[in-house]
């Protein structure tokens, strides 16, 4: 038996099966626990459907985060077959390609540093706000993923980086507003993966090449890797863990330069 058997997590923002959500839902599934999907457009809609199949779900809610409508009609229909559910997984970032170019005082722009901060990080508040009576009395837990560029300057990184900045702020702010109800708010900072997501960095190749020769274990991470975890800190074993910014990046994070660079 997993240690989340008889949990039921809703996982906002799997587009790819190459996507950390992804890895996050596979490490849960495996875990034990009933699992529920959304997706952002019509266009994603039977990938995600595919998605849940495989891994026993037949729920699969639109949700598009840009909609406070969209948002609050996800919990409205994942009441339809849950009385409660215990997890939200929040894996949404998005910014501008455009934004992502050059410098980043060369390429910001107003409407692009509120797009990417409105998407990245506002949804994962609006989605715990709408989500907060179906998780009453569960000892719920919140995830979102973050990245070393919320507090580090990376190339290329640009607005994602202050959006992921406000995002680790949220889970502190949320952390502290939904303790008293006994839910848990926590962040994953991972290492550089190729995901969907990420291929619109420029140079993303040169940054894991770069975190894998820095990093104390010398190599980088996978999804699996963050989907445990995920898992773990969606359990009842992280029960006394929240607000937390947990790095799963093969130690990259600690290192100011690597041995590997002297020896070179």
């Amino acid at each position: 038996m997993g240690f989340l058997t008889g949990k039921k997590a809703l996982i906002v923002g799997v587009a790819s099966n190459r996507s950390i959500a992804w890895g996050i839902a596979n490490a849960m599934h495996r875990e034990g626990a009933e699992l529920a999907f959304t997706y952002q457009n019509d266009k994603l809609r039977p990938r995600v459907e595919k998605f849940a199949h495989q891994l026993g779900s037949e729920i699969v809610l639109p949700c598009d985060v840009h909609s406070d409508e969209q948002i609050e009609a996800v919990f409205t229909q994942l009441a339809d077959y849950w009385d409660g559910y215990d997890i939200l997984v929040h894996s949404v970032a998005f910014a501008p390609r455009e934004e992502l170019e050059g410098m980043y005082l060369d390429s910001v722009t107003r409407q692009g540093f509120l797009m990417a901060h409105e998407i990245s990080s506002y949804s994962f508040a609006a989605l715990a706000r709408s989500g907060r009576d179906m998780m009453a009395g569960r000892n719920g837990a919140l995830i979102t993923l973050s990245y070393i560029g919320s507090v580090r300057s990376m190339p290329g990184y640009n607005v994602m980086g202050l959006a992921k900045a406000s995002l680790e702020a949220n889970v502190r702010y949320l952390a502290q507003s939904l303790g008293p109800e006994g839910i848990r708010v926590n962040a994953i900072s991972a290492g550089p993966i190729k995901t969907l997501a990420a291929s619109g960095i420029k140079g993303l190749k040169i940054m894991q090449d770069f975190c894998e020769k820095s990093a104390p274990l010398g190599r980088g991470v996978t999804i699996d890797e963050v989907g445990n975890t995920a898992a773990f800190l969606c359990s009842d074993l992280a029960s006394g863990i929240t607000a937390e910014i947990t790095y799963v990046d093969a130690g990259f994070n600690s290192v100011g330069i690597s041995q590997r660079f002297i020896d070179d």
